[in-house]
């Protein structure tokens, strides 16, 4: 059977549960334009090469490094080794464990650096060099952002890994990029209910914020839902990547009427922020008669274990949790833990996530070309990969699904059971109309490399 006619048969079976004759344009959309010409990185031997972008120095480099475990592990997994993890969870499936279309799935990988620059350069030698044709990873979404308009250009896609801001699948979203994680608007909707609910209404909060899409994004956001409940914004100050030291934006929080800080900063940047507004004393202080408090919109496990003891009683959001308790978690974990001897972070999750989820598309569409993969995601509704019944919604390529808000544990039982899930917000309280955010996906780009 020819390359073009597998896609066209195979559309027509997993849509047709969805909507049948509905969907009849978009399969002649696939027959006229799907293989015409050869397109980028078009895999002509045994093996498909995908590119792994992730920091693996700079101020995001734990995040990055757990995000190359699932990487690996996400390979091994389609390749046929190990115990299948996710795989044997995850539906609907199309996936064999023969590696993607029967090609062995080989892997290279780049140092982001946490920086737009270093990332487009390595994502370009991915591309360029080692004949990538999917590139993922990232831990900003600075980073995530240029990568995914070097992807659209290229003809390449890409499958963001943690990136926050609204911006990824706002105005900055690309045909050719997809995003599984949540975003900041998710996080705001999520924490101001709850957030009102522990601290009351009449609250007054200074934010700082990390200068660039996500911090400014999230503060926008946190600033949205905060004063939907009542809450004052008293200032809003921003700080540059790997600051380091915070005490000269620490210092003037007290004596600015304040009665909440609100840290939008994520890595060792939080961290270090963290460790030092409890330092200096802010969570014993009352302020306008009212218990000093400090809230962290964006939380990691790793983030809770570089931050000890101060991370107790602090209100977050995380995209999932390796201690919920369906059975694609517990499958995770397990595979995780056996091949790395610990649990894996959030951002190992939607990494491992993000490239089950392309080499799927890619055996629904039979092929690797753009034009059959993306109109594959687009729309996609799934389960069985740890975060519930998920949607990656056409209009913007963002996955909407279930947000956890997520506490400090008080009293943890080890040194990786740091956050307790407190709500799980359902994905109705915190979807929006994409077109709040502007951008354009633009077209599917099929040209040669």
């Amino acid at each position: 059977m020819s390359e073009k006619k597998l896609i066209v048969n195979r559309r027509q079976i997993i849509r047709g549960a969805a909507g049948g004759a509905a969907l009849a344009v978009p399969i002649l959309h696939y027959i006229k334009d799907a293989h015409a010409e050869e397109y980028c990185n078009m895999p002509k031997g045994k093996e498909v090469v995908l590119g792994f972008n992730v920091p693996q120095t700079g101020p995001y480099a734990d995040e990055g490094a757990d995000e190359l475990r699932a990487f690996k592990l996400a390979v091994k997994h389609l390749n046929g080794e190990g115990d299948g993890g996710m795989l044997n969870t995850f539906k609907p499936s199309s996936l064999k464990g023969n590696g993607i279309l029967g090609k062995k799935v080989t892997f290279v990988t780049g140092d982001t650096q946490t920086k737009s620059d270093a990332a487009r350069a390595s994502a370009k030698r991915m591309i360029e060099k080692d004949k990538a044709i999917m590139i993922s990873g990232g831990s900003s979404s600075g980073v995530a952002i240029a990568v995914q308009s070097l992807c659209q250009d290229a003809g390449v896609i890409f499958m963001a890994g943690l990136t926050h801001s609204n911006d990824t699948t706002g105005k900055d979203k690309r045909r050719h990029g997809f995003r599984h994680f949540f975003n900041a608007y998710m996080s705001g909707a999520a924490l101001g209910p709850v957030l009102a609910k522990a601290y009351g209404k009449d609250r007054r909060a200074y934010h700082i914020t990390a200068d660039y899409t996500w911090g400014w994004t999230q503060e926008e956001s946190m600033k949205k839902f905060t004063e939907k409940e009542g809450w004052q914004t008293v200032k809003t100050v921003r700080v540059p990547l790997g600051a380091g030291d915070y005490s000269q934006y620490l210092t003037p929080v007290l004596s600015s009427g304040a009665d909440v800080l609100i840290l939008n900063l994520y890595g060792k940047d939080m961290v270090n922020a963290l460790t030092q507004a409890v330092q200096f004393g802010m969570r014993d202080k009352v302020v306008n008669g009212k218990n000093f408090e400090i809230v962290v919109p964006l939380f990691s496990r790793l983030m809770a274990q570089g931050a000890g003891e101060a991370i107790k009683g602090i209100y977050g959001s995380v995209n999932w949790n390796w201690q919920l308790q369906d059975e694609a978690t517990k499958a995770f974990v397990k595979s995780f833990g056996q091949e790395y001897g610990f649990p894996p972070s959030m951002a190992a999750h939607t990494c491992y996530v993000q490239t089950i989820l392309y080499a799927n598309a890619c055996e629904m569409a039979g092929t690797f070309s753009p034009a059959g993969v993306i109109p594959a995601l687009e729309g996609f509704k799934f389960d069985g990969l740890g975060n519930g019944p998920t949607e990656y919604r056409a209009a913007d390529h963002q996955c909407f699904k279930d947000v956890l808000v997520v506490k400090g544990n008080e009293k943890p039982t080890s040194k990786f059971d740091l956050l307790s899930v407190v709500e799980l917000t359902p994905r109705s309280k915190v979807e929006y109309d994409p077109k709040i955010f502007g951008g354009e996906l633009g077209p599917i780009n099929t040209k040669p490399c």
